[in-house]
């Protein structure tokens, strides 16, 4: 009869949501100024708030604090790029097979579901929802695969793995390949076969990587000029 009340969220809670999601979205480049005043201006917050707002994105990697500089948005470095994609390519591709092995009806119905929804958001251009939708549908492989250790790897990456996430979908065609991909994993779940689910992993994150790269090193040596936000 009793069930958990959703508590409104902090102010310091809710500065914290909208700046991870301008940096996700690009709204804040790599290597721009985080000025603490205009950020103020701009959220109706206190300056209290944005400095923790500001330490916990720089936990996130997120944000880099220079000394006598300031805070910027961190600089995605191709080294770091081709790393985070290399451990995705092994931890969910491993889960993906261990799923497909232990998988019931229960885990395939919201699989479905969920790679639904984030065809459903790609199409609406709500690509939060979709970033949200897609952490959800990685869970329950990993989850249903028995591999909770290696998702609390990756959701200590979660937020720069959201950030590229965002940068991929971005790109011409990517909001229609990315779930056709996700269908390849589900189907492969569906037959039991571990193999094949494990492959149309390390596919999906190979083409992911990719496109983020080619879209990285498209900008002027890969760090754009810092402007102040």
């Amino acid at each position: 009869m009793l069930e958990t009340l959703d508590r409104p969220k902090t102010l310091k809670e809710t500065a914290l949501e909208k700046l991870r999601e301008a940096i996700t979205l690009g709204v804040f480049e790599p290597g721009d100024r985080l000025v603490e005043r205009v950020l103020c201006e701009k959220l109706g917050v206190s300056r209290s708030v944005i400095r923790e707002c500001i330490r916990h994105l720089e936990s996130e990697r997120l944000v880099t604090v220079i000394p006598n500089a300031g805070p910027s948005v961190a600089v995605l470095e191709p080294a770091e790029v081709r790393e985070i994609y290399e451990i995705r390519a092994m931890l969910e591709s491993t889960a993906a097979r261990n799923c497909a092995i232990h998988a019931n009806d229960a885990t395939l119905k919201d699989l479905t579901d969920s790679r639904d929804a984030i065809a459903r958001s790609l199409a609406a251009g709500d690509v939060i929802e979709a970033l949200s939708r897609t952490r959800r549908f990685y869970r329950i492989i990993f989850t249903a695969g028995g591999k909770t250790v290696s998702w609390d790897l990756v959701e200590h990456l979660n937020a720069r793995i959201a950030r590229l996430r965002a940068l991929t979908l971005s790109s011409e065609g990517r909001a229609t390949s990315g779930p056709a991909s996700l269908r390849k994993i589900v189907a492969a779940i569906a037959r039991r076969d571990p193999d094949a689910a494990g492959e149309a992993c390390e596919s999906h994150v190979a083409e992911a990587s990719r496109i983020a790269l080619t879209r990285l090193s498209a900008r002027v040596g890969g760090h754009p000029q810092r402007k102040s936000a």
